[in-house]
């Protein structure tokens, strides 16, 4: 028995010794780059920081980052470019182009704080007392009391203020949601003392009572008063060309948005034809919406889509491994999970999430009955044939899986051209490859392409400030054929949540750089799709122009800048 023991640690040792790893059958992550114990050691740091100085509207957060990515970045000025293996100049050029746009959001943040200063000029004093409870400083409670009484006071005089002189209503939201989040702050700050200190209780405990509930009616005051949306209202903030040009430089595309908005439409009359010819094959002639009307007509009965799902997961999976076009772990066909969303969720999420989890959307006993038949429409057999492998195997699942197994200190750097694009680039590759069996099949694959064009000229437009919201949503149902409870959910999802203004742009344009890269090197033979595919998940999340210069062995230069133009006007 000891013999045979000592057999298998010698097989597991040289398994290890050669690159592989027991519990996924992937080679081990090799990377020796001379940037990445900079890069853990600047993570970690930052990380501390940020539970630290957990505000982000704090003067003090703003001017200790500011101090924090100037240093680091006077840090790696000093190092010898010339002097890095290649994998360390990838990682420099990221790190520093990281740091550059972490210090033009810190400018953001505290140009967003000043336009709305006078909608909360006790933000400071608040802030200023949570900050000196993480010091331990000691605390005079009659000063509390007195700060808070005040605070009280003058909220009811700048509501009356506010009453004749309203401030803009994306303003106004900006500021309730800073008050909601310095209530926050305060019931941390005061659940420190409480209970430990009896003269703190004696003085403080009735105005915090007070403070708070002024704090509150304060935020309902702005958002039922000052912004008073309507039911279908959504209300977004246009950030502007100029600073949608600055965001695209830094995600290294060198596109103005205008352009985006004509490689876009370019992609969308694509869809628009192949919609007609598969119309054409289900009978209805070039009428494609009355065929996209057929197709959401055929959804499962209550209580079977999780089970569908189910199946076309695995479906995807064989086709996958069929194919040989990537490597799959079995422990990441093992681990993925299933939640499905409540009815809340699916106001913002009217369709799928997914990662390790997806998360399904399907109707419920408590949703209208209208509500009912958009959510099973929107959510129909073949529309989810085509975003259940979107966001398991080969999308975001896999892309989280191997993101954690190789260089995972680049997470830092995670881009959505990469992460939505990655996914994306899969639906048109299976689309080549004959995925879809039947045209009702195609209807659903196309009308998701079609939806990620329809993003990118929505998104862009009302950034730009020429469409308004409810433009948007109109052209989401007209153009596109979406239903329209799931049309406004995926406005408000892209102006009201918490995604940047280029995400909803970085499916398509990701994708076609990814398509523009397999053209480069697996059309040309140079490598097969499973060698390009896994290499790809090896590098984890970067922008795709430097995971094309690492794949195709490019020469980088310290004062790199992005000019790949990936778009050649055609789709294929």
């Amino acid at each position: 028995m000891k013999r045979f023991r000592l057999i298998i640690l010698s097989i597991l040792i040289f398994l290890q010794a050669s690159g592989f790893s027991l519990e996924s059958s992937l080679p081990l992550d090799q990377s020796k780059s001379e940037m990445r114990p900079y890069i853990q050691l600047f993570t970690a740091d930052l990380e501390a920081l940020n539970r630290y100085h957990s505000f982000p509207f704090a003067e003090s957060r703003i001017k200790r980052f500011t101090a924090f990515y100037e240093d680091w970045l006077t840090r790696i000025n000093k190092i010898n470019f010339d002097g890095l293996s290649p994998e360390g100049k990838v990682d420099y050029i990221l790190f520093a182009n990281y740091l550059k746009y972490q210090q033009y959001k810190l400018q953001l943040q505290q140009k967003s704080f000043r336009e709305i200063e006078a909608l909360i000029p006790f933000a400071g004093e608040i802030i200023k007392l949570e900050e000196s409870r993480k010091k331990i400083e000691k605390i005079e409670p009659p000063a509390v009391a007195e700060l808070f009484s005040r605070i009280s006071v003058n909220l009811e005089n700048l509501k009356n203020q506010l009453e004749t002189k309203r401030p803009e209503k994306f303003m106004a939201l900006r500021a309730a949601r800073v008050v909601d989040s310095l209530k926050d702050i305060l019931k941390k700050w005061y659940e420190f003392y409480h209970g430990y200190d009896p003269l703190f209780m004696w003085w403080v405990e009735k105005p915090y009572l007070e403070v708070t509930t002024a704090l509150e009616n304060y935020s309902t005051f702005l958002r039922d008063k000052i912004i008073g949306l309507k039911k279908e209202e959504i209300l977004g903030e246009p950030i502007g060309r100029e600073a949608l040009i600055k965001e695209l430089s830094f995600e290294m595309i060198p596109y103005t948005p205008e352009e985006l908005i004509e490689i876009a439409r370019k992609e969308m009359a694509w869809c628009e034809r192949e919609m007609i010819q598969a119309s054409q094959e289900m009978g209805f002639g070039p009428d494609w919406k009355r065929a996209l009307e057929k197709v959401k007509g055929e959804h499962v009965e209550p209580g079977r889509q999780a089970m569908l799902v189910k199946e076309l997961a695995f479906e995807a999976i064989e086709f996958l491994e069929k194919k040989n076009l990537i490597t799959i772990p079995s422990l990441a066909k093992e681990i993925w999970r299933m939640e499905m969303m409540t009815p809340e969720q699916q106001l913002v999420n009217p369709f799928f999430t997914g990662g390790e989890v997806i998360r399904v959307s399907f109707p419920t006993d408590t949703m209208s009955h209208e509500a009912k038949l958009m959510s099973m429409r929107g959510n129909n057999i073949h529309f989810a044939r085509a975003t259940v492998h979107h966001e398991l195997i080969p999308g975001h699942h896999l892309q989280g899986f191997m993101n954690a197994r190789f260089k995972p200190y680049r997470r830092i750097f995670r881009t959505p051209f990469w992460t939505e694009g990655w996914a994306l680039y899969w639906e048109m590759l299976l689309w080549d490859l004959d995925f879809p069996r039947t045209p009702e099949n195609r209807m659903g694959m196309l009308f998701w392409r079609m939806h990620r064009c329809a993003r990118v000229i929505f998104s862009l437009n009302f950034h730009l400030g020429k469409w308004s919201s409810r433009e948007c949503v109109d052209f989401l149902i007209n153009q596109v054929g979406h239903e329209k409870a799931n049309a406004e959910a995926e406005v408000r999802r892209s102006f009201e949540g918490e995604y940047g203004a280029l995400y909803q742009l970085a499916y398509l344009i990701g994708a076609l750089q990814f398509r523009a890269l397999e053209k480069e090197l697996v059309k040309t033979g140079q490598m097969t799709y499973r060698e390009f595919h896994d290499a790809i998940l090896m590098e984890n999340n970067i922008p795709v122009e430097i995971l094309r210069a690492i794949l195709k062995k490019d020469t980088l230069r310290r004062d790199f800048r992005s000019t790949w133009k990936f778009y050649d006007g055609q789709n294929k």
